[in-house]
């Protein structure tokens, strides 16, 4: 990613303003997760109702610990998974707006396995980590496409990062240690028990 497009991204996510972003799936859309008027524009711009909870992206483990209440499985998963296509489910910290989570107790955590993004997200992190999409259409491949799903004024600062069509992640409830499986997606039901059945 061109140094001067980061440093864009990064001043607009400061700003309070929405940044559209590569992940390892499809383009996300972002906002400081801690800046309450950020996120209720990523739900404005989507026309995505408040009590949907939004995901959210962040660049390693110390940002997971800041922001959820970690257990031994979620330890064991995110070592094994992330960066990756899993989105974990943890208990939230108080400092994670009920905004974010749709008044849930709960946050969906995932750090994409994606250069440009974990390098936006380095720099600043945690963002939210919502398709870059209205709600209920599809989400675009392109740039050129997500930007005419968009009004002009919605999102700052476009990070292009070619064609992307990934395969959904997998999303799973880990917040009382135990798994539930609330979305299959690129990785398996089977592939995430292998993992546990080696730890017990």
């Amino acid at each position: 990613m061109d140094e001067q497009v980061l440093r864009r991204a990064v001043e607009a996510l400061s700003n309070g303003e929405l940044v559209v972003y590569p992940t390892d799936t499809l383009y996300g859309l972002g906002a400081d997760v801690f800046n309450d008027d950020a996120v209720k524009k990523v739900f404005k711009v989507k026309k995505r109702s408040l009590d949907l909870p939004l995901s959210v992206a962040i660049s390693d483990f110390d940002d997971l610990e800041e922001i959820c209440f970690i257990n031994e499985l979620a330890i064991v998963l995110a070592e094994r998974f992330l960066p990756g296509r899993l989105t974990i489910v943890l208990k939230k910290k108080k400092n994670v707006s009920d905004l974010v989570t749709g008044g849930l107790g709960r946050v969906a955590v995932r750090i994409p396995h994606n250069d440009t993004a974990l390098k936006l997200l380095s720099s600043f992190s945690p963002i939210t980590c919502t398709s870059a999409n209205i709600h209920g259409m599809d989400t675009p491949s392109v740039i050129e496409d997500i930007k005419r799903q968009f009004d002009k004024n919605d999102v700052s600062v476009f990070i292009d990062d070619g064609r992307l069509d990934g395969k959904p992640s997998t999303i799973v409830d880990l917040s009382d240690g135990v798994l539930q499986v609330l979305r299959e997606g690129d990785i398996t039901k089977k592939q995430l028990l292998d993992v546990i059945e080696k730890y017990e």
